[in-house]
């Protein structure tokens, strides 16, 4: 989901599924975001020119591996 606090667009993670906004979703597996990142899928969701930092979504996903 796009902060919508920022000037910047930023990723975060909405863990509960209700923050207000666009939001995109993607398995919560790390080989399906590489993909979306590779095919520039998450900024085309979202409707935002230019890449996104997947940073964020990536260390969420490696936090719930474990």
């Amino acid at each position: 989901m796009l902060s919508p606090s920022d000037r910047e667009p930023r990723l975060v993670v909405d863990k509960r599924g209700s923050m207000p906004g666009r939001g995109a979703w993607i398995h919560p597996d790390l080989a399906c975001l590489e993909l979306a990142r590779r095919r520039r899928a998450v900024p085309r969701a979202l409707r935002v020119a230019g890449p996104l930092d997947l940073d964020e979504v990536r260390a969420y996903l490696e936090q719930q591996d474990r």
